[in-house]
């Protein structure tokens, strides 16, 4: 067996330590770069004598630790990227020089000053020395004695096989191996001085004394002098403070301060950080450090809210959103915990092969939510938790995912990151496992499909994503047994929507709820919001009879008593009528026509309600405070936006607004207008549109994906109507589709919950495709809801695929379904298991099916009229 013990090039430090061994991490422990040099290089030089892949891994700016050496391979690797890019970078050298390679890395500490905490250089170290020891490796490491937090090290030190404090006493140089891993001698762990005979031990007790007493009387001395800006910027602010110094004054110091500051916990995105500077205060910041578990960055969502609602409050305009505006009591897990629990977990690696394999399917995905479910937090995080919940005390609370990227310019990441809530009750014990399990689902959905297809399809693969958190108390009151705000929903401060030339679509729109704001973002159900341009309040879409059809009929709650988030029916909720201001949110039915009830007391009244909010939208300043909310919004951020809420009327009859989210809104690929072609002949035409929201013209698309609504309503199984979704996945996943594009058309909504009401798809099952129509089927349920707002819609949007509903009903619309019964159906010939399926889903490859011709799309969306036709 061949030996495992091999030369640190210096035969001195050999005969201290026994020799390395293949496997070894050596973390240098100095005060000078110098020191470290002086050990690097020979133990490089040597690598290569002996023939041996060695590499040297430049990030630090301070100067080379090693020359250019004929053999060495210097590799450089930039930490400014992130934690996330900077570790999988470099998993990915590793991995490609494979095992026994040596490695000679930069000072440690820098990495400190680019990611701002010990923590994450803590985790980079634990994360990475496995996989150099699993390689039978052997690395160099230095790391700047006390610039680090005891905590940091300690982490560093139970992970590393090899710990060396090297320091100068007097001018003389000395050697004290802390750890030596799987080795002993009786003088091993000795200080030892460099001598002409080499390393000597140091045994006189008095000369030892004095070594030791100047050693710690250094090492206490520069713990002042802690490098990581998380802990020294905040500890020289509030010396500012505590000094009784204007925090606000704008000395170039603390002008510096602040803006590494807010670098640290909220980014460094340039037109976030110039909102950011213009319109948070010090003290803005200095609370959202008070209220941080953890360290690291507080996420998108998080920073979205806050920086939005220092703009409201900053004024000016007609409305002081100062009172009007609800605290919004929020903590938040800083980013760093996120990698910190994945590293402890052993789940990094897990992150990383899955963010370079193809995509896993839902059912994989569950089993990576039982591993994320067994991890475990350090105790001083679970201290933190405790400290949060004992603040909340019994009150509801919600967990949301603010990931980096989350809600930033150009990336909402809308739905695909979970948020959990907390009903919060039971005992202490109890609340805690809830509230960690929410965190650590939460952390699994960095993971799940959608997501990881979101990522890879905006280019955002290599990106820095880290998973931070914002704790909220949820909106509401108790009634019955229930939790639940009486109003929430979405605001955007453009209407896409505008089915009337009487609405301005620059004045926006909201979709409202009754309850939670669930109802408002999910395609859910046979349930509708009420849609209010906010130009025009009082209009809406359907008219008479039908306005009860498309309205809202269950509410999404907390339920209390059952200690859980619910769904429950609008007449169970209201059943004894007395919910206050009820009057201002139903509508009495009354010979099929909704009428709004005269009086305030509905507790005598036995006609149907059905939710209209008429009487808020007529009698109050609702949507003048959404749309002048929305108008200053969108002023600071220069662009369109969109925002979540809740609302109530207190005592007094006025709004009180929550606001939940804000972030920047994209428009669709083309908001018009756009020419529709006139010349198009008869049977050329595959469908025309009269209802059309995002525009643009899309071609030439080889495939399209038709599910048949009528067959697809005569399907008894619900197993296989939800396997229709994986075949519609694996459609979307195929290299031949991807390449030539498609067009998917399908019953009523695309990922619908109710797998009666449309195919149950998520983001990662069609975010390849150019256009996507839903066909309404109205007998049979499978009616296409008008999902602008919702994150559905949302995604088409970001993905630039235009997004059809058509009625073949409507005399307006064109549906030429005789050519597409004729189209040679070729599922099986992509897809050889999916022959169960072949009469339902219809796969067309039209050059094949056509003699050569390609489907295009043109679709106006100032005119509502679309068309789809070969050429």
């Amino acid at each position: 067996m061949p030996s495992r013990i091999v030369t640190s090039g210096l035969a001195a430090l050999d005969q201290v330590l026994q020799g390395l061994r293949l496997g070894d991490n050596v973390v240098w422990q100095v005060d000078r770069l110098e020191d470290y040099v002086q050990f690097a290089e020979p133990f490089a030089r040597q690598a290569i004598r002996d023939g041996r892949r060695c590499i040297y891994l430049r990030f630090a700016p301070h100067p080379p630790v090693l020359p250019s050496i004929e053999g060495l391979a210097t590799i450089t690797v930039d930490p400014h990227a992130g934690f996330d890019a900077f570790s999988g970078a470099l998993h990915e050298i590793i991995e490609a020089e494979g095992r026994e390679a040596f490695y000679v890395f930069d000072n440690l500490s820098a990495l400190v000053v680019e990611w701002a905490t010990d923590e994450l250089l803590a985790n980079f170290f634990q994360v990475t020395c496995p996989f150099l020891f699993e390689l039978d490796t052997v690395a160099y490491f230095a790391l700047t004695r006390g610039r680090h937090s005891h905590r940091a090290v300690a982490r560093i030190r139970d992970t590393t096989q090899v710990l060396l404090d090297l320091y100068q006493v007097d001018g003389g140089l000395y050697l004290h191996p802390l750890k030596v891993w799987d080795r002993y001698s009786p003088q091993m762990f000795l200080p030892h001085v460099l001598s002409e005979e080499g390393w000597m031990p140091v045994f006189e007790s008095g000369e030892a004394a004095a070594l030791s007493i100047s050693a710690r009387r250094r090492r206490l001395q520069s713990k002042a002098r802690s490098i990581a800006p998380w802990d020294s910027v905040y500890r020289r602010l509030m010396q500012y403070h505590d000094a009784g110094l204007d925090l606000d004054a704008r000395t170039p110091e603390v002008a510096a301060l602040k803006q590494e500051l807010s670098r640290m916990m909220i980014g460094t995105h340039p037109e976030f950080s110039r909102m950011v500077d213009t319109y948070m205060t010090l003290d803005d910041l200095l609370a959202i450090r008070e209220r941080l578990i953890g360290s690291g960055r507080i996420g998108g969502k998080a920073a979205g809210m806050l920086l939005a609602r220092r703009i409201l409050a900053a004024g000016p305009g007609e409305r002081d959103f100062n009172e009007i505006l609800e605290p919004h009591d929020s903590f938040y897990i800083g980013s760093d915990v996120f990698f910190t629990f994945l590293v402890n977990n052993d789940l990094f690696r897990l992150r990383l092969q899955l963010s370079r394999a193809s995509l896993i399917s839902h059912e994989e995905f569950a089993e990576v939510e039982k591993r994320f479910l067994a991890g475990r937090f350090p105790s001083e995080i679970m201290e933190q938790f405790q400290d949060v919940l004992a603040y909340f005390g019994q009150a509801p609370i919600i967990a949301r995912s603010s990931s980096l990227l989350e809600d930033s310019f150009g990336n909402a990441f809308a739905g695909k990151y979970h948020s959990e809530y907390c009903a919060n009750q039971g005992t202490p014990e109890e609340r805690l496992e809830a509230f960690t399990n929410a965190v650590k689902l939460i952390y699994a959905s960095a993971l799940n499909p959608d997501a990881m297809a979101y990522r890879r399809t905006r280019g955002l693969g290599e990106s820095d994503e880290q998973m931070a958190i914002l704790v909220q108390r949820v909106s509401g009151m108790p009634y019955r047994q229930y939790f639940f705000p009486p109003l929430a929903g979405v605001a955007f401060s453009r209407n896409l929507y505008a089915w009337t030339d009487r609405i301005d679509p620059n004045r926006g729109l909201i979709r409202l709820v009754f309850g939670l704001g669930t109802r408002a973002v999910n395609r859910v159900g046979n349930d509708y919001p009420r849609m209010v341009a906010v130009s025009h309040p009082e209009l809406r879409p359907e008219t008479g009879a039908r306005i009860a059809k498309y309205s809202q009929w269950e509410v999404d709650l907390i339920d209390l008593a059952r200690n859980e988030f619910a769904t429950r029916s609008l007449e169970e909720v209201l059943e004894g009528r007395d919910y206050p201001g009820l009057h201002q949110f139903v509508s009495l039915m009354k010979d099929g026509h909704p009428t709004d009830p005269w009086t305030s007391r509905l507790e005598t009244t036995n006609e149907p309600m059905v939710l209209t909010f008429n009487r808020l939208l007529a009698k109050t300043d609702f949507a003048p405070i959404i749309g002048e909310m929305l108008t200053r919004l969108e002023k600071a951020y220069g662009q369109p936006l969109d925002t979540e809420f809740t609302a109530a009327l207190d005592a007094s009859g006025r709004i009180r607004i929550n606001l939940l989210q804000c972030r920047p809104m994209r428009l669709p690929g083309s908001v018009g207008p756009v020419e529709i072609p006139a010349d198009i002949p008869t049977e050329r035409v595959l469908f025309r549109s009269s209802r059309t929201i995002s525009g643009g013209v899309t071609g030439p698309i080889r495939y399209l994906l038709y599910i048949d609504p009528r067959l697809y309503g005569t399907i008894e199984s619900p197993e296989l109507k939800k396997s229709l979704g994986r075949v519609v996945g694996r459609i979307n996943e195929h290299p031949d589709v991807t390449a030539g594009r498609i067009l998917m058309m399908g019953p009523g909504r695309w990922g619908s919950s109710n797998i009666e009401l449309g195919v149950n798809v998520s983001y990662a099952d069609i975010n390849n495709t150019a256009v996507l129509v839903e066909m309404a089927r109205e007998e049979a349920g499978q009616i296409p809801e008008v999902s602008y707002g919702t994150h559905f819609f949302l995604d088409l949007v970001e993905a630039n695929i235009i997004y059809l509903p058509v009625y073949p009903g409507d005399p307006e619309a064109e549906f030429n379904r005789e050519a597409f019964e004729a189209f040679p159906n070729v599922l099986t010939e992509l897809l050889s298991d999916a022959g169960r399926f072949k009469e339902v889903v219809r796969l067309v490859d039209l050059p094949v099916a056509t003699g050569g011709l390609y489907a295009h799309v043109v679709a106006d969306p100032q005119s509502q009229r679309a068309v789809c036709f070969l050429k």
